[in-house]
């Protein structure tokens, strides 16, 4: 019989767990660390949600602990490297709250567009106000997306059978697929123009953070009403808060803030404002829902050696993925590059392993490329098992080649990326020593390790190029750690990654971006 330790108290949706005549559960509700290293001790399972961290120190008590699952999508309060390091496996359920953000969102717009909310408060407080409260459709009016992963087309779905237009914004978006929902992809500026509606579902990054603010709340309609059940940051409070009081924007409706609670309230007490305390994943179903689906992950690990939805643990055997670490270590960072310099809507991403890269069972390769590259350009815990379902989602076809003769490397991994813009190609070798290096970037040969902070610059091939990006960054108090530059001719352009010992600001990126021959510049960190 398998002991499963639970580290909180709620049994819904865990029936076929419970029933299950070869596990024994045990709810233990919130122990406290020095408990917690006690309990674990006998368990060969552990169940938990948010309410309790899972330490080194848990880990290296846990003597007989094989598998840990966290009833939910984020995994920060479970040490992942150590639990790696024993062999344990970390496992959650993602996507198990998009229709609960989904309809959450269209609960928050329909709310703008009928007043709810002060329609119900005026008849608390026992006042006829008919009038006031007067209303609009949504039919025929335009939805403006920005971001559409998996909740930001539920929202679509489910606002397209209102009768609304629905434009959106995602660079990484396919126009195929979206075409075919019946969406619209159009650029940034576009959407602001068009929406009477703007829901945001976007991920938290450099380029979105303080998105909606007074320069672009300028650029939209005049009575827009604002969404925002992503991320609390993208919303610059006060710029909309001012926006609201003149009359430029005729309401907003908040689930996230930047600090939660907030600190200032300034925005939650504007006139036309609704805010629920970041209620948009939490309903009863997809609590459910996420317990059924840890319910089958726990009795297929345990009952048929199975493993599903782990993050940190690839689907071969130990031994195996002992040898195959490094180039999987790789194929996660090549990802990871590609994902933060591709521009446009992915359409096709094709794979290569070749020499004795090309022996193993590649799948895991290709599982921890995508993990590396859609965790780049999505707002959602992409891991080794979702990873592969995610891109079929999003209609990026993924192709493996598979060579087993190479000339100049032992073995390399290489990846093209095509988007509605273009192609990014890179390839990448692990040396004798287990050393991984960038040995290619668009048909251009470098000598990159995978690793810490990058400057990547396309610039024309001319003198005092590298120098000039120097007094940039020396100005910004950047040091630089080495530099490699590739190139296909002279006088052509040339491909500059600096390696940076820290974070080189938008700023400073932009700076660099206005010398003259600088073609692109981006930061990339790995």
């Amino acid at each position: 019989m398998y002991k499963i330790l639970m580290t909180y108290d709620s049994m819904e949706g865990l029936d076929d767990l419970t029933a299950n005549k070869e596990f024994q559960i045990e709810v233990r509700a919130k122990p406290s660390p020095e408990a917690f290293k006690e309990l674990i001790k006998d368990y060969d399972g552990l169940l938990i949600r948010s309410e309790v961290k899972v330490t080194a120190d848990i880990i290296a008590a846990a003597d007989k602990l094989k598998f840990i699952g966290r009833a939910g999508t984020g995994v920060d309060n479970v040490d992942k490297a150590a639990a790696t390091q024993k062999g344990i496996v970390v496992a959650n359920v993602p996507g198990g709250n998009t229709i609960s953000v989904a309809e959450h969102t269209v609960g928050l717009i329909l709310s703008m567009a009928r007043s709810l909310p002060e329609a119900c408060s005026s008849m608390k407080g026992k006042k006829w106000e008919k009038k006031k409260f007067m209303g609009n459709e949504l039919f025929g009016k335009t939805l403006g997306l920005i971001g559409l992963g998996r909740i930001g087309t539920e929202v679509a779905k489910r606002l397209l059978s209102f009768g609304m237009k629905v434009v959106a914004y995602d660079p990484f978006a396919n126009a195929d697929l979206a075409k075919s929902y019946g969406i619209t992809l159009a650029s940034l500026g576009e959407v602001f123009a068009q929406a009477d509606y703007l829901s945001i579902h976007s991920p938290l990054t450099d380029d979105t953070r303080g998105m909606i603010n007074a320069s672009n709340i300028a650029k939209m309609k005049d009575g827009v009403r604002i969404v925002n059940c992503a991320r609390g940051a993208i919303i610059n409070d006060k710029d909309l808060s001012q926006a609201i009081e003149a009359g430029k924007v005729a309401g907003a409706a908040l689930d996230v803030f930047t600090k939660e609670p907030p600190e200032d309230w300034a925005v939650v007490e504007t006139a036309n404002v609704i805010a629920t305390p970041h209620l948009a994943a939490s309903t009863e179903e997809a609590q459910v829902k996420i317990a059924q689906e840890m319910s089958g992950v726990i009795i297929d690990f345990f009952t048929k050696g199975l493993i599903r939805n782990a993050v940190n643990v690839p689907t071969v055997d130990w031994e195996t993925y002992k040898k195959m670490k490094p180039y999987i270590e790789l194929a996660s960072k090549i990802g990871s590059f590609q994902g933060q310099i591709s521009e446009g809507g992915v359409k096709d991403i094709e794979i290569g392993y070749f020499g004795n890269v090309s022996n193993f069972n590649t799948n895991p390769l290709t599982v921890a490329y995508l993990e590396g590259f859609l965790g780049q350009i999505l707002d959602m815990k992409v891991n080794s098992v979702n990873a592969p379902l995610i891109a079929k989602e999003r209609g990026i076809k993924v192709k493996e080649v598979i060579e087993r003769n190479i000339d100049e490397y032992a073995g390399l991994i290489s990846a093209k990326v095509i988007t509605d813009k273009g192609e990014w190609s890179m390839s990448g070798t692990i040396y004798g020593d287990k050393t991984a290096r960038i040995v290619n970037i668009n048909g251009l040969n470098v000598d990159v390790a995978p690793n810490a902070g990058k400057l990547l610059i396309i610039n024309e091939d001319k003198p005092g190029m590298v120098g000039k990006v120097g007094i940039v960054l020396g100005d910004a108090n950047i040091n630089i750690g080495g530099m490699n530059v590739g190139r296909q001719k002279v006088g052509g352009n040339a491909l500059t990654i600096v390696e940076v010992d820290g974070e080189v600001s938008s700023d400073t990126i932009e700076k660099i971006s206005k010398i003259s021959g600088i073609k692109k510049a981006k930061y990339i960190a790995l």
